[in-house]
């Protein structure tokens, strides 16, 4: 199950102004010296806000973690390719032709359909593909056909991505359709459960194979009583070869060789510089993992990773979550670089010393709860690096390991990304969004009070208790085996609810995490007004919801909603010509979210599909357009992005005598600029023929 959080509110970034200067150069104030405060905000582009972060602490490390995380970092770069490759089999070459045209077309720089073609190579990049990273809809270019032609024939031929034997009008044949044709690719994951989701979908986890023969090609090897099942899919391509199904493992010398050579060569330097002998044995099993492809290995790398809670620097490195594949076998590359921030973690490590407390007190069935939280290790981190799946657009909270049996048995990792909240409050402070959203001065007070500690709080709950709450019944299957495309839905929407039950229980003053209750009730003040109304500000007109946490908030606000009626427990109200929910009573809220909690388990213990596809089509997908028409109109006029993502810093290290001494730390301001030399410096992977 994918257990990353991604963004609790619609939109956290205002419409900031591009940096203008680096800003890490000194400006005179006053005729002193001084540093120039750091701008969070770097570019604005169509839907989406570039925003930086900053890494704390950074400064303060030995050598060594430095050269750690210096070469953990490069081994995160070393596999985007990876990333661009398995959402669409022609991103690669999409990429390096949009680079090689903004690097060397002797076209008109001055004029609206160059700068068309730029924002288009910067949704590109920033969605690592030409699907929008969210939505999962195909892009297209707001320039014409033509005018692509022309671009690309005054680029130097040297310069283009050709294939052996390829001529520039054979290079054209393939792009134009694949970027302006709205029937070729048009999604990159389709999750209708009424039509054959591999065909459909873009992905390029599968190659000439349908939906069914996939499925029956791991039914026949999975064994739904095994205790400890292998993640069968996880890392290969599932292909059909003269009839015959076959995998093309992700690993030394197979499919993605180039990449992962340098990947474990990073690693291994990564090894000997191994804060201790527990880093450097699951560092050792990562590295021989993607030597050998065996994902009992990646296991025994799990086992080993999920048990070291000691170390100050860690990494996510590798094939982990499964929303880009309909199916949910294959896991998208993903690479992420932190260090523990030491007193932060103090708050989030409060919850995990309670995990037993929520589990026994939950509100869901007695033989649905574990009887023994065991492993759960909680800590705020500062990320130093993100590559492939994990950037521009970032999560904010981390559970992991994946596999329901590991968690069980070893426990997990629940990390919440300190630094990239903290660039997100930041940038969206004063946007004015909650604001238009919210009805009355008490609400509006009780957000400016405990907004920020009740996000950070909702988080917390949502990765230390919700992802690791709850079991599955024995014999059941694994989540993505009985519900299939609706289980991502189904697992957020149950992490979440886990937040919302506890942000309003007594519990949490009693332990110090919040002064009052006011906090939880800030809480919940979002989540019902960013399910029900402010979210769609990300929608088309007439769009239904595709990504699956999105479908999570709306299917919790919309339930609540609903079955709240009665008791007026959530008042729908119109005033001034605009709508607004407003919560009337918290206490009958939180049991509405028990009441979901304890069926979202029960479906997800019991593999019940049918109720799982009930509750998700019901609540989950369709919009109410009306509503939909209200947000835009009145998001507009705020001129707030609806994504955001990052920049990421640069580390360079300083040598003497072929020695690292020091790695310093940068923070570039141009997105396209780090886009371009990403290019130079990380781009191992071919163009596929």
């Amino acid at each position: 199950m994918n257990k990353w959080t991604t963004l609790l509110a619609v939109v956290l970034v205002a419409a900031c102004s591009p940096a203008e200067a680096p800003q890490e150069k000194l400006a005179q104030a006053g005729g002193k010296p001084g540093p120039v405060p750091f701008k969070v905000s770097a570019d604005r582009f169509a839907d989406i806000e570039v925003l930086r972060y900053q890494v704390p602490g950074f400064e303060d490390l030995s050598l060594q973690e430095k050269k750690l995380v210096y070469y953990l970092s490069q081994a995160a770069l070393s596999g985007r390719d990876i990333t661009w490759d398995q959402n669409y089999r022609h991103n690669l070459l999409v990429r390096k032709t949009l680079g090689a045209i903004i690097r060397g077309s002797k076209g008109r720089r001055d004029s609206k359909s160059y700068d068309q073609l730029l924002t288009y190579a910067k949704r590109v990049w920033f969605a690592n593909g030409i699907h929008h990273h969210y939505s999962s809809v195909k892009m297209l270019p707001e320039f014409d056909a033509a005018t692509f032609e022309d671009m690309l024939r005054k680029t130097p031929t040297e310069n283009l991505p050709l294939r052996k034997g390829e001529t520039v009008d054979e290079l054209l044949a393939t792009l134009i359709p694949v970027l302006f044709d709205p029937a070729v690719a048009p999604i990159k994951v389709n999750l209708d459960p009424d039509v054959d989701q591999l065909a459909t979908s873009a992905t390029n986890f599968y190659r000439d194979v349908s939906q069914a023969e996939a499925e029956a090609f791991y039914a026949a090897r999975i064994n739904p009583a095994d205790p400890r099942p292998i993640s069968w899919g996880l890392n290969s391509q599932l292909i059909k070869d003269n009839g015959q199904l076959v995998e093309r493992v992700w690993k030394v010398d197979g499919m993605y060789d180039p990449a992962i050579q340098h990947i474990v060569h990073w690693l291994k330097k990564a090894v000997k510089v191994a804060e201790n002998p527990t880093q450097k044995a699951w560092l050792q099993k990562l590295i021989s993992y993607y030597r050998s492809g065996d994902l009992s290995e990646f296991d025994a790398y799990s086992i080993a990773w999920v048990e070291d809670t000691e170390s100050r620097a860690d990494t996510v490195n590798g094939f982990i979550e499964t929303y880009g594949d309909p199916l949910g076998y294959r896991g998208t590359w993903e690479g992420i670089v932190s260090i523990r921030d030491l007193v932060a973690t103090k708050r989030i490590a409060t919850v995990a010393d309670q995990a037993q407390w929520f589990e026994d007190n939950s509100p869901i069935m007695d033989e649905h709860k574990k009887k023994n939280v065991v492993g759960i290790s909680a800590k705020v981190i500062t990320v130093v690096m993100e590559a492939g799946d994990a950037a521009p657009s970032t999560p904010i909270g981390i559970n992991l390991p994946n596999p329901n049996w590991i968690r069980a048995e070893h426990g997990s990792k629940s990390v919440t990304l300190g630094n990239i909240i903290d660039a997100y409050q930041e940038a969206g402070a004063e946007t004015g969004f909650h604001d238009e959203f919210m009805f009355s001065d008490e609400e509006k007070a009780r957000y400016k009070a405990y907004g920020s500690l009740a996000y950070a709080l909702h988080v917390d709950l949502h990765e230390v208790i919700g992802h690791a709450s709850g079991q599955i019944n024995p014999g059941v299957g694994t989540p993505k085996e009985t519900l299939k495309s609706y289980s991502p839905t189904l697992e957020e929407a149950r992490a979440d609810l886990v937040a919302l039950y506890y942000i309003l229980d007594p519990k949490l003053v009693e332990l110090g995490l919040v002064p009052s209750l006011e906090a939880g009730k800030a809480s919940a003040d979002r989540n019902i007004r960013n399910g029900l109304m402010m979210q769609l500000q990300r929608l088309a007109p007439g769009d239904d919801i595709q990504e699956s946490h999105m479908r999570n908030r709306q299917l919790i606000a919309a339930w609540v909603y609903e079955k709240g009626l009665p008791d007026n427990v959530i008042e729908k109200v119109t005033a001034g010509g605009k709508t607004y929910f407003v919560i009337r009573d918290y206490d009958k809220l939180r049991g509405l979210f028990g009441q979901l909690l304890r069926e979202l388990q029960r479906i997800k213990s019991e593999g019940d599909y049918a109720a799982g596809k009930a509750l998700v089509e019901t609540y989950g997908v369709k919009v109410d357009q009306g509503l939909h028409a209200e947000v835009l109109a009145r998001s507009k006029p705020l001129n707030i992005a609806a994504y955001s993502g990052f920049i990421q810093p640069r580390l360079v290290p300083i040598e003497q005598e072929g020695e690292i001494v020091d790695v310093q730390i940068e923070y570039p301001d141009n997105f396209a600029k780090q886009m371009l030399d990403y290019e130079d410096e990380y781009a191992f992977l071919p163009v596929e023929n």
